[in-house]
């Protein structure tokens, strides 16, 4: 069984250089039944104005992954660690015991738009890193690529959890599928466009929990891109 949640009901934040949309609770942003999911407790769909981002600011004991759609995002950290991402890119900071960074928009013409994720870990207080890594096009393409795992598989980034994250690109008559095993829920974050998944229309923003064995099949994509969560079974509280 599907629990989807719709793009349009998702948190907003508008702050002129920062138009910000939460999968979950974030923020100002509050709502009981969308703390989280298993180990999954950030999804912001943001956009970021030309020359404009996020100051210094701290974080501790959270797997951070930045996924950029469109633009350049540049990032600085207290391990000094600078990089600037752009689309097919994936990096990711484990905050462990404290880290600082700063996330801002380069570009004197273009705005950036990506998609922050946090992900708990399962080790606290852990040695801060950073890990980057491009995922080309022709990966992605038609296909799920692991851009994330706890044992490095396939090239992945490493995260510090029991948990995988797959992205794929879905056009015209490209399909693929993935199984949810036993004991494993999956959450599906469509990133843009348009696709079916097991026969139900998704848009660009919506999200899909998936509590239950099944065989997930995408198709009928219209320059669709996503994001596919191999999670533990776990609930948060209240939330089962």
């Amino acid at each position: 069984m599907f629990q989807i949640t719709q793009a349009h009901t998702r948190g907003v934040a508008e702050h002129g250089w920062l138009s910000s949309r939460h999968t979950f609770s974030f923020g100002h942003y509050y709502n009981p039944q969308q703390i989280g999911f298993s180990d999954l407790r950030v999804i912001n769909d943001d956009r970021v104005t030309p020359g404009q981002g996020f100051g210094q600011h701290p974080h501790r004991d959270m797997e951070i992954f930045s996924y950029v759609l469109e633009g350049q995002l540049e990032h600085k950290d207290s391990m000094g660690t600078g990089s600037v991402i752009t689309p097919g890119d994936v990096q990711i900071m484990s905050a462990g015991r404290g880290v600082t960074h700063s996330e801002f928009n380069p570009s004197s013409k273009d705005r950036v738009h990506f998609l922050q994720i946090w992900i708990m870990p399962d080790t606290l207080h852990a040695e801060p890193r950073y890990q980057q890594r491009n995922f080309s096009e022709a990966e992605k393409r038609g296909r799920l690529a692991l851009i994330l795992s706890p044992d490095g598989a396939e090239q992945s980034l490493l995260i510090r959890q029991d948990a995988r994250v797959y992205a794929g690109l879905l056009d015209g008559a490209e399909s693929f599928s993935y199984a949810v095993a036993p004991e494993r829920y999956a959450y599906i974050h469509v990133a843009s466009g348009k696709l079916s998944l097991n026969g139900q229309t998704l848009q660009a923003g919506d999200g899909v929990r998936v509590r239950d064995p099944d065989e997930l099949k995408f198709d009928q994509g219209e320059k669709a891109e996503v994001l596919v969560f191999d999670l533990r079974p776990q609930e948060l509280p209240g939330m089962g």
